[in-house]
């Protein structure tokens, strides 16, 4: 697929490099950020530009380099995609990013504006729902956490594997935790009393 891509597109075609790094991601997080790095951002369209800095922005929060994220996130402007569902998941990880470093509140209005019962927005939901968790736990919002948690799990209990990482939120890794071992796909830690003496 790769050589195929080399083949068909001019060198830094920003269709050929999107395609390249969503390739490499599956492998090699940090070899689809520096395909997308490539991009110069000051010379292709201000939405292509968005579009690059979220992949990398997703990118670095996948790395849990927040603050990198960060500062690509804080770039981006929504307002300049005009497809539904690119501006719903470019959202998603902006949210996340900002929920994450401090700006938990902005990321959770940003995220109120879609209607996650839209149907066109349903492969969406996993990474939404991802992005409020961090913001509901960062606001200490515990009924609301609970309650995006719940809708991951029902989705696939595997997105939760994602919180239990050691450097996510303490209340978010808890719940995650609770809500993993309660539908039964790991089995609970088993703490053995050994004897004194």
């Amino acid at each position: 697929a790769l050589e195929k891509l080399e083949a068909g597109f001019k060198k830094n075609d920003p269709a050929k490099v999107f395609a390249k790094a969503q390739l490499e991601m599956q492998e090699d997080p940090r070899k689809a950020l520096a395909t997308l790095e490539q991009l110069d951002l000051s010379k292709v369209m201000a939405p292509v530009a968005d579009e690059a800095r979220t992949q990398r922005a997703m990118l670095h929060l996948m790395l849990g380099e927040v603050s990198l994220a960060r500062q690509l996130a804080d770039n981006v402007d929504l307002k300049r995609q005009q497809d539904p569902r690119s501006r719903a998941m470019m959202a998603a990880i902006v949210s996340e990013a900002w929920a994450r470093s401090g700006q938990a509140k902005k990321a959770i209005e940003t995220l109120d504006v879609f209607d996650l019962t839209d149907a066109q927005l349903e492969p969406l939901r996993p990474q939404i729902y991802r992005s409020y968790a961090y913001a509901y736990a960062h606001t200490n919002r515990l009924k609301d956490l609970r309650r995006a948690l719940r809708r991951m799990l029902d989705i696939d209990v595997r997105l939760l594997g994602g919180f239990l990482m050691k450097k996510t939120h303490p209340l978010l890794q808890k719940e995650a935790r609770r809500l993993v071992e309660q539908s039964g796909a790991v089995p609970r830690q088993i703490h053995v009393q050994r004897p004194r003496g």
